[in-house]
């Protein structure tokens, strides 16, 4: 393909991207139940770090859109996009009939008082402790991985690792979200190796 078709396919991807997020915030207001907490004493010995928001933001949205620079086809992207969309599906399915939120008491946490806690207290204005479970950012993760492992290897596998681990230390989500998440991310691309 030519450069011309990769330079729009990660645009497309951009807009996607934008666009999925209306529908991840569309669920955190409209949950069909009340929020319930999964909060379990391991929860308690993980660590705050805010200083994992970095990973948290700024790995996360490069490392999709890189995976535009491995599409073979417009085939391919339009099948490969449609993974991401089915994603999305499963996890509005669960943010709406099984709306879970992270406690108060992690956010509170938060003083601000540094350049990671002040990013963080940003990410958080828009991101509601509700659509906890699965981790959406652990799920994206783990489907990016599976379509960059072909061309990666299993280096790919070491960005759900530390999104996952960035979940949990910038107290975003609960230990059990995060493998959830993977999961959820692991169905999805089985439901596009079935499609391609």
């Amino acid at each position: 393909m030519a450069l011309i078709d990769y330079l729009i396919e990660t645009v497309l991807s951009v807009v996607l991207i934008v666009g999925v997020y209306q529908f991840y915030f569309w669920c955190q207001r409209n949950p069909l139940g009340r929020p319930r907490e999964l909060h379990l004493a391991v929860d308690d010995r993980i660590p705050y770090w805010p200083s994992w928001v970095w990973i948290y933001s700024f790995l996360y949205y490069p490392a999709i859109l890189y995976v535009a620079w491995f599409v073979r086809s417009p085939r391919h992207f339009t099948y490969l996009a449609t993974s991401y969309l089915v994603l999305l599906a499963f996890q509005m399915a669960f943010f709406l009939v099984v709306p879970v939120a992270t406690p108060v008491a992690w956010r509170t946490r938060n003083t601000e008082r540094t350049r990671a806690e002040r990013f963080l207290a940003f990410v958080q204005r828009f991101d509601a402790r509700s659509n906890s479970f699965p981790s959406m950012h652990t799920s994206v993760a783990m489907l990016t991985a599976l379509h960059l492992s072909t061309t990666v290897g299993p280096w790919a596998y070491a960005f759900p690792l530390l999104i996952g681990l960035s979940c949990l230390f910038t107290k975003q989500h609960y230990l059990v979200d995060v493998p959830a998440g993977a999961v959820l991310g692991l169905a999805a691309f089985h439901v596009y190796r079935l499609a391609v």
